[in-house]
């Protein structure tokens, strides 16, 4: 009989692409039933996944007791909050803890918690305000005190921002603008966020052995020589925490002084090799007009 995996976010890019990779994955998709949970039921994104075969539950992260019906007879829980989405540590700290607490109130076996290094503890309380990583940490720390387990996805810079907010602008022949103020030489680690299930499968498949681990979830450090960034349009707030992250990469590097060396571990696990930028770049030509 398979087992009952539900997932956070089912519309959203860590969440979709987790279910898209298992949905496709013969052996996965035959150990796997998915559950997908989302506040509007009624989306397209909602309505394709239904069709494809995955239940689809709403329920709200701030109603403990819509989170509890959402993770009944799970076996497995992937759970993922959007700090942006109101821009509040203290409330994605509340989503978060009060989803692994539903998990463990389910009996769950496995939670995989979407996390990011504490900055603040990582330098020493030099950078203090990058709030949407110290609140996912924070988190993560909860759940390590837990009794069920666990194991952290840590999702690097997605490829998928140069495409939106990030997407670098042509200034003269050669050359593109960049509005964070990275060094040429700065090592930003980067992911294509449709890997997702790829970094996830080892927990999955392994529970015991990633439990309490955390999977450093990027395909590689690159520089800004190679890709470009554009943050014009963002909020004031926004902006203010773009800032102060661009100098966490710059000084501390996006994972710490182990990151490199963690990535390496984290790779050298996976089956299905995540994919370069130079097949990102190609996947989503033409990148400006003209």
């Amino acid at each position: 009989m398979s087992k009952l995996l539900t997932v956070f976010g089912a519309t959203g890019q860590q969440g979709g692409s987790l279910i898209d990779y298992i949905l496709k994955h013969p052996k996965l998709s035959t150990e796997f039933q998915l559950r997908g949970v989302t506040r509007d039921v009624s989306k397209p994104a909602a309505l394709v996944l239904k069709e494809r075969g995955v239940e689809i539950i709403k329920a709200d992260m701030d109603d403990k007791f819509a989170l509890k019906h959402a993770v009944k007879g799970s076996y497995a829980i992937f759970a993922v909050t959007n700090f942006w989405e109101k821009a509040s540590a203290e409330i994605e700290i509340a989503q978060g803890k009060a989803m692994a607490d539903a998990a463990v109130a389910a009996g769950a076996t496995l939670l995989i918690w979407s996390s990011l290094p504490h900055v603040t503890r990582m330098t020493g309380g030099k950078l203090s305000g990058v709030k949407h990583f110290d609140s996912k940490a924070d988190v993560e720390t909860y759940i390590r005190g837990l009794p069920i387990k666990s194991t952290f996805y840590m999702p690097a810079f997605y490829m998928q921002n140069m495409t939106s907010i990030y997407k670098p602008k042509p200034n003269k022949p050669g050359a593109l603008e960049f509005a964070v103020t990275w060094s040429p030489q700065t090592q930003i680690p980067l992911i294509d966020i449709t890997d997702t299930g790829k970094f996830l499968a080892l927990a999955l498949l392994a529970p015991e052995k990633y439990n309490h681990k955390s999977l450093t979830a990027a395909t590689a450090f690159y520089t800004p020589q190679k890709c470009g960034t554009s943050s014009s349009s963002l909020p004031p707030a926004m902006m203010a925490m773009v800032k102060e992250s661009a100098g966490l990469i710059t000084e501390y590097s996006y994972y710490g002084p182990t990151g490199m060396k963690d990535l390496e571990w984290t790779l050298a696990q996976m089956e299905d090799a995540p994919g370069s930028w130079e097949d990102f770049v190609q996947a989503n030509e033409p990148w400006f007009d003209g």
